[in-house]
């Protein structure tokens, strides 16, 4: 939208416009010099601010602010030109070429080969059988949650840095990265679940470590945009779990259709790794790679969100005691819903910027982000809540769906989400922060004896829930944070 109104500080009348004339003869102003070199990018600015923002990044410090223009600071040189140029917001970019436009069949595709492994864990179900522990969970399910757990921090960490090279245009580095990555990552996954098993439980270490080796290849496959052969990997897998709600499988067909899915998933994760490695690294060679450090928050965000997610399956377990936390309609429910939350995540973001170009106040722009923040989320918890009821329905020896438990699940998922826009927003530490606490004080809950989960989870999300909005609130209410 625009308009040909100056807009003053909240609550004054907006005036007219008045560009500013100088005198014949006079020499020639540097703030008007500098207004008319930034002018495109001051005319679709909201506020003040966003030209400050503008300024920083373009290396000036206040020092030579003071020296060359005559102000202050930053700030004081960006009221002056937000004030010299009239707004001109741009045209509505075509939705087939917005930064943040996303395909919503793909997002649904990543959505499926999210919840699609937890299949496995039924058709192996047999092969882990055995007494309970101390926990009150199945035999096994300790290594299975400690190996999953360990795989998912490391792979998260492993993906930021192949999509940090990807960024950089450096396809063959990325490739490399996941290369010496993904098998490390395997390896150490499978330590983990040997020393967390217990006497009689090697057939689940032995399992977790198959576990290990498919998210290793996964990895590789969503991280080079090879979703379609990581379902092709599945499917076989997937076929023979559903026949086991009506048929008891033989126990060598259920571990061959596990070893051809996973061997199918390890080739293609080779196959796409040495296709990726082919050819120069184009511009990004001459620059340095992204540091390892860039890793840490992202592989902490996977801690946290995985056991935010797994902790809301032991209370499936818990509540009818058979199964595994990884394999609970719970855990399926929250990682089948990740591929539409991947969606309206980016959906928001392409809102967001619709509603920067069309605001003309800064109060108008957070109303803005406020309903568009509302609607994403909660289309999110309805089709989590859609899902979480199908599995209810669907799920052999399910726990009834009351109250308590939709309730665990609704603010859990809210947490995700929340957590995860932050992290599109850059803000990954803040995000980490949250849900690593919320995920301790869970376990802590649990190994204590504290409570059931069915109580402590929805209580410990819906904390970490006040604290994720507030934050947001107070990152997404800044315009500047929704340029690219």
């Amino acid at each position: 939208m625009s308009g040909s109104l100056w807009l003053g500080k909240e609550g004054q009348d907006t005036l007219p416009f008045i560009p500013r004339q100088r005198p014949h003869g006079a020499a020639a102003d540097p703030v008007d010099e500098l207004a008319a070199r930034l002018e495109e990018l001051i005319a679709a600015a909201v506020h003040p601010d966003e030209v400050a923002a503008i300024l920083e990044s373009d290396g000036m410090t206040d020092d030579h602010i003071r020296m060359t223009y005559g102000r202050q600071d930053s700030f004081e040189l960006a009221e002056d030109l937000y004030a010299r140029v009239e707004r001109r917001y741009p045209p509505a970019a075509d939705t087939g070429g917005a930064p943040w436009h996303a395909d919503l069949p793909a997002c649904l595709l990543r959505g499926l080969v999210f919840a699609l492994p937890g299949l496995a864990y039924v058709l192996g179900a047999p092969l882990l059988a055995g007494p309970t522990d101390g926990y009150g969970l199945p035999a096994g399910t300790v290594p299975l949650i400690a190996g999953a757990v360990t795989g998912w921090m490391w792979n998260q960490g492993l993906a930021h840095r192949a999509y940090s090279w990807l960024g950089l245009g450096d396809r063959p580095a990325a490739a490399a990265a996941l290369r010496t990555g993904a098998p490390l990552g395997a390896v150490l996954s499978s330590l983990v679940a040997l020393v967390a098993s217990g006497p009689g439980e090697l057939p689940a270490a032995a399992f977790a470590a198959g576990q290990a080796g498919y998210l290793a290849a996964a990895t590789v496959l969503l991280a080079l945009g090879r979703e379609r052969d990581l379902l092709c990997a599945l499917l076989p897998m997937a076929a023979g779990a559903a026949p086991t709600v009506c048929y008891d499988l033989p126990d060598a067909l259920r571990a061959g259709l596990l070893l051809f899915s996973l061997a199918a998933a390890a080739g293609f994760a080779r196959r796409a790794l040495a296709g990726a490695g082919r050819g120069a690294g184009g511009a990004a060679d001459d620059r340095p790679g992204p540091p390892l450090t860039a890793c840490v928050p992202y592989a902490l965000f996977g801690l946290g969100t995985g056991v935010l997610v797994l902790y809301a399956a032991v209370g499936d377990v818990l509540a009818d005691g058979a199964g595994s936390a990884v394999a609970a309609p719970s855990a399926v429910a929250l990682t089948l819903s990740m591929g539409p939350a991947e969606w309206l995540l980016y959906r928001f973001r392409s809102e967001s910027r619709a509603g920067l170009r069309a605001s003309t106040t800064a109060y108008g722009f957070r109303k803005a982000i406020v309903i568009t923040i509302t609607v994403c989320l909660g289309g999110y918890l309805a089709v989590l809540s859609a899902l979480t009821l199908a599995g209810t329905l669907l799920w052999p020896g399910s726990p009834e769906l009351g109250a308590l438990r939709l309730t665990g699940l609704l603010l859990t998922g809210t947490v995700l989400w929340t957590a995860l826009l932050l992290q599109s927003f850059g803000a990954v530490r803040s995000a980490a922060a949250v849900c690593c606490a919320a995920a301790g004080v869970q376990v802590l809950a649990l190994a204590t004896g504290a409570g059931h989960p069915r109580t402590v989870g929805p209580v410990v999300a819906g904390v970490a829930a006040v604290v994720l909005a507030g934050l947001v609130t107070a990152l997404l209410g800044r315009v500047t944070a929704h340029r690219v």
